[in-house]
């Protein structure tokens, strides 16, 4: 996948990820958007690491996966700001 596909990726999955957890974060659209690319990354990681499959393209199970991610990264950024 190319960068811009990356970042478009990445905005969907933070922005679930944010209205799955809601709370008071700041940051606005530029770390929503980290969050969601890391969390991709992240949720790629573990699922691979669990032998379940990766973050490969737009598909529903990448999506899956790069959101329960984007998840796991909200946590423990919101764990380590407070």
């Amino acid at each position: 996948m190319g960068i811009l596909s990356w970042i478009i990726f990445g905005l969907i999955a933070g922005i679930l990820a944010k209205w799955i957890m809601p709370g008071r974060d700041g940051g606005g659209f530029i770390m929503t958007v980290v969050l969601g690319v890391v969390g991709a990354v992240v949720g790629g990681y573990i699922s691979t690491f669990f032998g379940h499959g990766r973050v490969d393209g737009f598909n529903v199970g990448s999506f899956v996966v790069a959101v329960i991610g984007a998840l796991v990264v909200l946590f423990i950024y919101r764990k380590i700001r407070d």
